[in-house]
């Protein structure tokens, strides 16, 4: 699970709702000092997390001209989502994406990046179209399904689920996970996943298990830049696999000291850094040559 430093968004970012063709999205949005822009990024969360995981990257990004909307999606944290397993298919979150990006452009150059399941729903939202997007980065998640130990954990959470409330499963996955040393207010991690709907878990917790590898796929849209980042430990995709994944992408490859699976969480300034430096590199939408990396 996720943990943040804090639930409370910097002063340049502020929580609000992001209306776009497909629903209402929860959101935090941050934004550079005027005269600085440099385009908008577009964040996507992992399984059981929301946009508070990037909440440490909000104030460096905009102080390098960013503006960076982070956002929750359906059935996600402060977004509801239905009481209808079909309605978190991946490609209907991958359309919900297409729907943020249309949402949020026009202020320059867009990019894109997902971290973990995110990256996934990325993946597919710029295979259905790449067009919105400057730029794609994939933050700590692999070419195919997660593995094995992981998927074990995902079906015992999806089986629990299945016969218990989400009060009941937290307690169990408290009483089951050692305590971690986090700034972050438990109050505020519980109520998350609270307000998470079981069946975004269920139904993301099987895709997680079974996504196919499309690498082939998105190694094709040749003329969208991508990079690939990580900590240099990963126990939901091996590190090894995501170096050979950033090859077969031809894309950039950051891997981030003494990080983890959540380098946004465990080492925020450097994973800005990474960030920052990538897309500074693709300034304008009509420029769709890459740079040499």
């Amino acid at each position: 699970m996720s943990r943040p430093p804090t639930f409370v968004p910097p002063a340049c970012a502020r929580s609000r709702t992001l209306r776009t063709s497909r629903g209402d999205f929860a959101v935090l949005d941050a934004r550079p000092a005027p005269g600085t822009e440099r385009g908008t990024a577009l964040l996507l969360p992992g399984f059981t997390g929301s946009k508070e995981d990037f909440i440490a990257l909000l104030e460096p990004l905009a102080a390098a001209g960013y503006r960076v909307v982070s956002v929750d999606g359906r059935g996600q944290y402060e977004t509801e989502g239905p009481d209808d397993p079909a309605a978190y298919a991946q490609e209907e979150l991958a359309r919900d994406v297409l729907a943020q990006a249309e949402a949020v452009a026009g202020e320059g150059p867009l990019h894109l990046l997902g971290h973990s399941l995110g990256g996934q729903i990325a993946r597919a939202a710029v295979l259905l179209d790449r067009t919105p997007f400057r730029t794609f980065t994939v933050m700590s998640s692999g070419p195919a399904r997660i593995s094995p130990s992981q998927r074990e954990k995902v079906r015992m959470l999806g089986d629990a689920l299945g016969v218990m409330g989400m009060a009941e499963v937290w307690e169990a996955i408290q009483a089951l996970e050692p305590s971690e040393e986090t700034p972050t207010d438990g109050a505020d991690l519980r109520r998350r996943w609270m307000l998470t709907h079981p069946l975004q878990l269920i139904t993301t917790g099987r895709q997680l298990s079974t996504e196919p590898d499309r690498v082939a796929e998105l190694a094709a849209l040749a003329s969208l830049p991508k990079h690939v980042i990580s900590g240099e430990e990963d126990d939901t995709w091996p590190v090894p696999l995501m170096d050979e994944m950033a090859v077969r992408l031809k894309a950039r490859r950051t891997v981030v000291p003494g990080a983890g699976h959540s380098p946004n969480t465990d080492r925020p300034a450097e994973t800005s850094a990474a960030v920052v430096a990538f897309w500074d590199l693709y300034p304008h939408d009509t420029a769709r040559t890459s740079p040499a990396s």
